[in-house]
C-alpha cells in the first residue's frame, strides 16, 4: 500500500503546474472538510467512555478515536478546525462548535506546567478572537501569555519547553517552542506592554544561536545550563538521530521563524527562514511531491513513513513567507504543490477515519507512536493553509 501511494503521489508531483487555484475546487475541498468534520463531531460522544476531561479529537489509536483532555498539547488544534470552517462558510453552526470546544480550553490559561500555550490556547482562543474580536477571548490570550512567559529564564534566553525526563535534561528547549511565540507577540499587541515581545525576541534569538546546523537544520532539542546558559547537549527525541533532521521540526522553524518577521520585522529572522526553506526544498531525499519522510535522514527511505502534517505546516509556512520574500513566486508555487498533492494523495475518504481530513502523519516514529495516521494538527495546518493559499 505504501510503495502504491508512493507512485500515485510522485505521477501527481511530476504533473502539477499551475496556480492552486487552477488545481483544487477549494469550495469542494472544504465542502469535503465540513462533512468530514460533522463525522467527528458524531464520533466524540462516544469516544470519551464517560470521561468528561476528554475533550478534543487528537488521533485514531488501536482503530478508536482518541481524545485528550485540555492540558494535551494537541488540545487547541480541532477549535482551530472548526474556526476556520467558520471563517470559511459564515456558518452558525461552526461558530457554535468552534465556541463550545474552545471554551474546553479555557482552564489552560493558568497551566504553567507546559510550554504548549501557543498551541493549546493561541490555536483556540486566538483563532476565535482573529475572527470574531471576543474581548473574552483577548482577556484568555492575555493571561496564558503571563502563564508562559513564567517559564522563561532569562539567564538561558529562552523558554522552558519540558518539564518531564528531568533524569535526561535539565533545562530543555525544543524547536516546537518557536510556535508558541505567537502568543507572546500577540499579547504585545492586545495591552502595550512590551515584557511579552522582549521574552518571544530573546527566545528566538537564542534558539537561531544554538538550534542550528551550518546547513540551517535544526536540532530538536537543546539542554542548557541554568546557572550559566550555556549549552550542555544537543539531542532529538522524535526524529531518527540526535545529528539527523527531523522534518516537522524543520517545519516548525520554518514557520516560526517567518511568524517572527511577521511581528518584528527584523530582516534576520526574514533570512533565517529563508534559509531554512532553501535546507527544505533542496534536500536530496524530499519526495518528488513534497510530503515529507519523518526524518530527512531516515535510514529506510524510500520505504520509510511519510508525515504530512510537516508538509501541511511547511505549506502554510511558506505562503505566509511569500509575502515578505524576494522568493515569492517559488515559495507561492512550491506550497501549491504541495497543498495540491496533499488534497490529491492524502485525504480521508469522506466519511472514514472518524472524520479525519487529512492520514499519512507521524508523531513520534522513535517511540513507535502515532506513526502513519491522521492527527489532529495536521488537519488544522492543512485548512491553515488552504485559507492562504486562496488569498494570493
Amino acid at each position: 500500500m505504501q510503495s502504491m501511494r508512493l507512485i500515485v503521489s510522485l505521477a501527481i508531483g511530476v504533473l502539477w503546474q499551475g496556480s492552486l487555484q487552477a488545481q483544487i475546487k477549494l469550495p469542494a475541498v472544504m465542502a469535503d472538510a465540513e462533512k468530514q468534520t460533522k463525522v467527528m463531531l458524531q464520533a466524540v460522544p462516544a469516544a470519551k467512555e464517560g470521561k468528561a476531561d476528554l475533550v478534543s479529537p487528537r488521533t485514531i489509536e488501536n482503530g478508536k478515536l482518541k481524545l485528550v483532555a485540555s492540558r494535551d498539547w494537541t488540545s487547541g488544534f480541532f477549535p482551530g478546525v472548526l474556526w476556520f470552517l467558520y471563517q470559511y462558510t459564515g456558518k452558525q453552526e461552526w461558530l457554535k462548535e468552534a465556541k463550545a470546544y474552545t471554551a474546553n480550553i479555557e482552564r489552560e490559561k493558568t497551566n504553567g506546567g507546559t510550554h504548549d500555550m501557543g498551541f493549546k490556547v493561541y490555536c483556540s482562543f486566538g483563532s476565535g478572537y482573529r475572527i470574531t474580536k471576543d474581548a473574552a477571548y483577548r482577556e484568555v490570550i492575555i493571561q496564558s501569555a503571563k502563564t508562559l512567559s513564567t517559564r522563561f529564564n532569562p539567564t538561558i534566553g529562552c523558554i522552558r519547553s519540558w518539564d518531564h525526563h528531568k533524569e535526561v535534561w535539565g533545562f530543555p528547549v525544543i524547536i516546537d517552542n518557536m510556535m508558541n511565540l505567537e502568543l507572546l507577540f500577540e499579547a504585545t499587541k492586545l495591552t502595550g506592554d512590551s515584557s511579552f515581545y522582549k521574552i518571544a525576541v530573546a527566545h528566538a534569538n537564542t534558539t537561531m544561536k544554538n538550534h542550528f546546523r551550518p546547513d540551517y537544520s535544526s536540532y530538536h532539542v537543546v539542554d542548557y545550563d541554568t546557572a550559566t546558559g550555556a549549552v550542555v547537549k544537543k539531542n532529538t527525541h522524535q526524529g531518527y538521530s540526535h545529528e539527523s533532521a527531523w522534518s516537522r521540526g524543520q517545519a516548525w522553524a520554518l514557520y516560526g521563524y517567518t511568524m517572527c518577521y511577521r511581528y518584528t520585522k527584523n530582516p534576520v529572522y526574514l533570512q533565517q527562514a529563508e534559509h531554512i526553506a532553501a535546507f527544505i526544498l533542496n534536500h536530496p531525499r524530499l519526495p518528488k511531491d513534497l510530503v515529507p519522510y519523518y526524518d530527512f535522514d531516515a535510514p529506510e527511505i524510500p520505504n520509510a513513513p511519510r508525515d504530512a502534517s510537516a508538509a501541511a505546516v511547511i505549506a502554510s509556512g511558506l505562503y505566509e513567507l511569500s509575502g515578505y520574500s524576494k522568493n515569492a513566486k517559488l515559495y507561492n508555487k512550491t506550497a501549491d504543490k504541495i497543498v495540491t498533492n496533499l488534497t490529491a494523495s492524502y485525504r480521508s475518504p469522506i466519511g472514514e477515519n472518524f472524520g479525519f481530513i487529512l492520514l499519512h502523519s507521524t508523531g513520534s516514529k522513535p517511540s513507535n507512536s502515532e506513526v502513519d495516521v491522521p492527527l489532529n494538527y495536521a488537519d488544522y495546518y492543512y485548512l491553515e493553509a488552504l485559507l492562504r493559499g486562496r488569498k494570493k
